[in-house]
This record gives C-alpha cells, structure tokens and sequence, in this order.
C-alpha cells in the first residue's frame, strides 16, 4: 500500500499536466468581463433662475406703502429651489423686469430710482454691483418693458404717468431719449426686433383711449392708434407682427398689424362685434362665468350660432406660439369668479399657408379662425395674472381672492387643449398658517399678485410672490403640487424668470 501512493500521485500530476496542454492548444481562452453600470439619475436641468424682489418691512404691515428700508433681490435656483445671493435694491420697489434671455434685470420704485443688474451670475452678484440711476424728478413710473427695438440701443422703456412720457433706457440704465406721448401711459409693448413699439395711454380711463406707435431708429411717434375704454396691458407676437391690446373698460381686445402700423382690417377688435342669435325663446346670448351664474345652452334657429366672448374687465394676457393662442385674463367683478379666454390667433404666411391667396411673409394676413374665441373659463376670484407654460399645455392664473370679504386667493391651473381647469391650488393668509415653519405646505401663501411659470424635465416650476406675504412659493408642473417656500425676508412684489 504505501508502494501504491506515489505511483497514484504521479497519475494524477502526469493527467494535470496533460489537461493543461490541452487546453492550451485550444487558443484563447473566454474570460468573462464585468463592466459597472453607472445609476442613471435624473434629467440634467436648464441652467436659469427665479428672480424676485421684495420689501421689507415692520412687523404686522401687510403692505410695502411708506417703506424706507431696501428692498430685496431673491436669486432662486430652478433645479435645486435653493437661494443664490440676497443683494439689496432701492427702497419700496414697485416693478421688476428681465431683458430677453434673462442677462440684465431692472427695477423702479415710485419715487423714480432706476436699479439695474447682471443676472449672468447671482452667485457673484452682490450688493455694491446694483447699478443705480435716477429718473426724470416727479415721474412716478409704475412698469418697466425690455426689448430692443431694431436699428437703436434703447432696451428698456419705463412709463411714466405724472410727465405724460416713457424713459427710453440703454441695456445699462442711461437715458436714451424720453418720449413724449399722450395723457397717463401705463405700458409699453413691443418684442425685440419690431419695427416699431406701442406705448398705451390710458387717458381719462371712461372714454375710449389711444395707442401711440413708437417707430424704431429715432424713437419718434407717428401715429396715435384708437384702441377701447381703459387699455391696461398688451403683448406682441414674437415675429413683430401683431400687438394686442387689453381694453378693461369695454371688455374686448384691439388688434394691431404692426407692420401696417394701423388696426388690424380683419380683425380690429376681439370679440369681434356679432349679432345674438334668436332662439325659438329668448335671445342667445354668450355665456359671461363671471357673473356666478350657471350657464344655460340655447338651441339658435337654423344657420345661426352663439359666439363665445371675453369676460368681464380683461386685464393680463400671454402668448402660446406654439398653439398660436393667445389667452386673456378677465379679472371679473372682484365677488365672483373671473375667467381666463383662450383665442386663436394663427397668421398666413410661409410658414403656416392657409386658404387666403393674399399670403405675404413680410406683411401677413390673418389665417381662418384667426379671432375666435375658443373657450372662455372661470377660474378664481379677482385673478390678477396669468403665465403660459410655452409648450401651449396649461396656464396657470393667479388669483388675489378677495380680503375685505375673506376670500382667500388661489392658483387656477388651466388646460389649453381642454379648455378647462384641471387643478385649484388654495391659498391662505393667516400668520399662523403661513409663519416661517411652514404649517400648511401645500399652500400657497397669501393672496397671489405674480406668477411666472416656466418649462422642464422631468417638471417645470411655477412660483408665486404675494403683496402680503413674504414667502415664495413653488408650484411643480408634472404634479401641479406646491413643493415648497423660499423666504424672501420681505413682501412679494413681484418674480420673473431668466427663461421660459
């Protein structure tokens, strides 16, 4: 036995052996490779901001009036909701406004200080880089509106309603020229690139009023344009052709061929004007949601139809370009609901040809249905401000509510492809509901008076300053949830975005 153990041993060396030059006569060998999988996260997101400016003041005020303490400039992150930098600014701010492409920001305040600052990089911005400028004395601006007028440096023009004038500023707070232009201008309208602007006087406020235009170049007024009772705000398309103006007093929307320089010939006035259809009992007659009332349908005899109108007091509006939509904010009577108008707008031109043979790309015409009032929808009470998500889905109104009744405010989210409200976010008011440890953080915090939404992925963000409260807040598209609140250590006046 012990003869047999190394004869056995040397077997299974010797077999070993030969395995192993078997094998390697056989080539390469398969080695398996492992290769990590990295976790993939979320999409990366834009790089652009929430910008507000606030007031601070006394304990319990609930309004920035009389205010001597510097205002605020809350730089907010979109993809991590965090603050950036807190610089000061005038005293009791009043307007703020963003240049196309969010690099310059601007500020006034009533008793005519000009700030303005790069919003390239809040992280480096400070303080002692807000640039401050002074405005003609007793002006008592009350709106600021960037853009750059083709063949001028004039970027920013402010209205000036005590001196019947508009400031036209450089991109860096100079005086251009002033303006002179009819009594009370509140506005001025135009996009980058027009051949001319249009500055909205509204005179006495009870008989109808003018439009001035304001030609690009030498900045001079050529004509006065004769728009509705109380125009308060209006907005160009993006190519510079058409300007609407908002007529709260009549309730209707004129329209401008900004290339003609002169009323639209088709449609000079949204709703355009229409004869009510006779049913077999009554008279038909649009439905108006801000009257509270229910809406009953009529049956119009034969051949004839009831055409939808605006709603009571129109008084903000946004653009879908991409839906070629236009949608109006009616603010209503202030006790029941008002309503948000989605209109049609398309334009004939290369681009989009429809069955009009007058098709012009320098001077374009209004397609079929351009005009028509699709849908008008209640939302809140009192709304004050509307923003479109700029991919043509939803728009989400700003309602201040109603105080002195106590009526708290809320949030309308508006889909445009429906045409009806799919969410109401609440608001409340309350210092204990709304104090610095958010107890109700779904909410949003006092009655809203701005909204500035913009696009993302996965979500875009929505944010809401309040003129009596000091919180923004922070609303999520997917979810059309409020996410959260940044402090901004004073009363909102108002927020922009650096980018839709």
């Amino acid at each position: 036995m012990r003869r047999r153990r190394p004869i056995l041993r040397d077997l299974l060396l010797g077999s070993a052996a030969t395995l192993s030059v078997f094998a390697a006569g056989c080539g390469n060998q398969y080695r398996p490779v492992v290769s990590a999988i990295n976790p993939v996260g979320p999409a990366t997101q834009p790089t652009k901001y929430a910008i507000a400016v606030s007031c601070p003041v006394s304990p319990g005020a609930t309004s920035c009036s009389g205010s001597t303490s510097p205002g605020l400039l809350t730089f907010v992150d979109f993809s991590g909701d965090t603050v950036l930098t807190t610089p000061q600014v005038l005293a009791n701010p009043n307007y703020l406004a963003i240049a196309p492409g969010g690099s310059q920001g601007y500020i006034i305040n009533p008793a005519g200080s000009f700030n303005e600052f790069s919003a390239g990089n809040p992280t480096a911005l400070i303080s002692s880089d807000i640039g401050q400028s002074t405005l003609s004395a007793g002006s008592l601006p009350v709106s600021i509106s960037a853009f750059t007028l083709a063949s001028t440096t004039a970027s920013v023009f402010v209205a000036e309603p005590a001196l019947s004038q508009v400031a036209a500023l450089t991109n860096t707070g100079s005086l251009y020229q002033n303006i002179g232009v009819p009594n009370n201008p509140i506005y001025v309208v135009g996009t980058s690139g027009a051949r001319r602007a249009y500055v909205i006087s509204q005179g006495d406020g009870v008989t109808a009023s003018t439009v001035s235009s304001v030609e690009s170049g030498n900045l001079a007024v050529s004509s006065a344009i004769p728009v509705g009772i109380n125009p308060t705000y209006g907005v160009m398309t993006a190519d510079g052709n058409r300007a609407f103006i908002l007529n709260k007093g009549s309730g209707t929307v004129s329209v401008i061929n900004v290339p003609n320089n002169g009323l639209d010939v088709a449609n000079p006035v949204i709703p355009a004007p229409s004869t009510p259809c006779t049913p077999s009992s009554g008279i038909c007659t649009p439905c108006d949601p801000s009257s509270g009332s229910a809406c009953t349908p009529c049956t119009p005899s034969p051949g004839q139809a009831c055409v939808p109108t605006l709603g009571l007091n129109p008084v903000w509006a946004d653009l879908s370009p991409l839906t070629s939509q236009l949608v109006v904010l009616n603010q209503g009577d202030g006790v029941h609901p008002g309503s948000l108008s989605i209109i049609n707008i398309p334009l004939c031109n290369a681009a989009s040809p429809a069955t009009n043979p007058n098709c012009d790309p320098n001077n374009p015409s209004d397609a079929v249905g351009f005009g028509t009032v699709l849908k008008t929808v209640p939302v809140g009470v009192n709304p004050v401000m509307v923003s479109v998500l700029q991919d043509g889905t939803k728009a989400y109104v700003a309602n201040q509510g109603n105080a002195a009744a106590g009526v708290e405010g809320s949030v309308s989210v508006v889909n445009l492809v429906s045409g009806t409200v799919s969410t109401t976010i609440p608001a409340v008011s309350s210092t204990t509901a709304t104090s610095d440890v958010n107890t109700t953080p779904g909410s949003v915090y006092g009655h809203p008076t701005t909204i500035a939404a913009t696009t993302g992925n996965p979500t875009g963000k929505v944010y809401v300053t309040s003129s009596d409260n000091k919180f923004l807040t922070v609303i999520e598209t997917d979810t059309d949830t409020v996410t959260t609140h940044v402090n901004l250590q004073g009363l909102g006046v108002r927020v922009v975005v650096t980018a839709q």
